[in-house]
């Protein structure tokens, strides 16, 4: 599949920062997807490195499940070396380059999009999530495993429990509870739909796990471990 060209990839910290703030305006935060047949997933692990050696290696993998059955019917790895330094907020400029690799060996188009990070419930309001969303311009959802900011209550304890995640008063995410009695994931919007649908949504994907079942599989084979 095709992907934009939004900006260069090789720029500084501080560049980076300008280019999220720049781009978050863009972020599309409603609506959803219609006539959903394909849900795709995408994670990344990084590879252990020889002492001293450089740069970090990452494994990006991305899965396409069929909906509503949730079959696999693509699955592509690709690893390549990452130059970006690990830098807080700015996750999507060390990942997202060789995620787009494999998302170029996509041969079907997804529906909707799920992604291992935080979207708006980002300092700038445009995680990994809003970038990648805008980049496939895709509706896109971010599903993560522990708050990057703002403020919340605990969820009510029982499977579709939320609660608002907030930040100076705005709603940027919420927090939600996807089994009975396990830890909350943090689901914000990352480009074009809302954020009641993207809860809904990362519910019925569920399979009995915490995690949405593509993220669950795009995680397993990042880890190379399916």
């Amino acid at each position: 599949m095709k992907l934009r060209r939004l900006h260069p990839w090789n720029v500084t910290p501080a560049q980076a920062r300008a280019i999220q703030a720049r781009l978050a305006p863009r972020v599309i935060a409603q609506g959803g997807p219609a006539g959903v047949r394909y849900v795709a997933a995408a994670d990344i692990a990084f590879q252990d490195r020889p002492f001293g050696r450089q740069p970090a290696f990452a494994r990006a993998a991305v899965v396409l499940l069929s909906y509503p059955d949730l079959r696999v019917v693509e699955q592509h790895v690709v690893e390549a070396p990452v130059t970006f330094p690990y830098v807080p907020g700015l996750l999507a400029f060390r990942e997202a380059p060789v995620l787009a690799l494999a998302f170029r060996k996509l041969e079907r188009t997804p529906d909707l999009l799920l992604v291992d990070g935080h979207g708006f419930s980002h300092p700038r309001r445009f995680g990994i999530a809003c970038h990648l969303g805008l980049l496939l311009d895709l509706p896109t959802i971010g599903v993560a495993k522990s708050r990057l900011t703002g403020q919340h209550a605990d969820p009510p304890p029982q499977a579709g429990g939320r609660a608002e995640l907030t930040d100076a008063g705005q709603v940027i995410g919420l927090v939600l509870r996807t089994r009975d009695g396990v830890s909350p994931v943090y689901v914000s919007v990352g480009h074009r739909l809302g954020l009641p649908e993207a809860a809904e949504w990362v519910l019925r994907l569920c399979r009995g796990y915490r995690l949405p079942e593509p993220i669950r599989l795009a995680d397993q084979l990042s880890k190379g471990l399916s």
